[in-house]
């Protein structure tokens, strides 16, 4: 890297930040259903499964319930596979009640292009036929390439085609969540 090279990391949200959206988030997700009844919260591998977690969790906590949580692998749904190198299949878990006639959050970290909700839209197809399909984001950083929105966001960040937004988990990296921004060379 040289020196004029630009290089910066700017964190966006911390520990705090995360906390109190994934509460909100919880909350809209409630107060727009009517309560829990039918809600099922997957989360898309690999950092929306400990985000969809968080938010089940909270949900169970608001409503003294409990609501169905799993995960969604969508490896094998996306339409970039033969351009990256092959990746290994992440789990999918389907609460014991599936998926027919409920009301499915897919939850993930980051919604950039879309391709990433369509793919789980496919994935979900394979599974059964839900009576609604909501998506949750922790970060909406824009630049989409589908006709795909979030129904719950927990920070809009617009960002620059040339900017990374990183989220960092203490559950799957053993740091302190964090999202960042960074600029420059990798």
């Amino acid at each position: 890297m040289g020196a004029n090279s630009r290089n910066s990391v700017r964190v966006v949200l911390e520990s705090s930040d995360i906390s109190r959206a994934l509460s909100r988030i919880a909350h809209e997700i409630l107060e727009n259903n009517k309560g829990s009844k039918d809600l099922i919260i997957l989360g898309i591998p690999s950092r929306g499964v400990p985000l969809a977690k968080r938010v089940a969790e909270k949900i169970n906590e608001i409503e003294n319930t409990h609501v169905g949580f799993g995960s969604l692998d969508i490896t094998m749904f996306r339409d970039d596979l033969r351009l990256r190198p092959p990746r290994a299949l992440a789990h999918t878990e389907i609460p014991e009640t599936g998926i027919d006639h409920k009301i499915v959050v897919l939850v993930d970290d980051v919604l950039f292009s879309g391709r990433t909700i369509r793919a789980a839209l496919d994935a979900l197809n394979e599974l059964g036929r839900p009576k609604m399909v909501q998506v949750a984001v922790l970060v909406d950083r824009g630049h989409r390439e589908l006709p795909i929105r979030a129904d719950y966001v927990g920070k809009n960040l617009p960002t620059s085609l040339t900017e990374n937004v990183q989220v960092v988990l203490k559950d799957l990296d053993g740091q302190e969540d964090q999202v960042t921004i960074s600029v420059g060379d990798k």
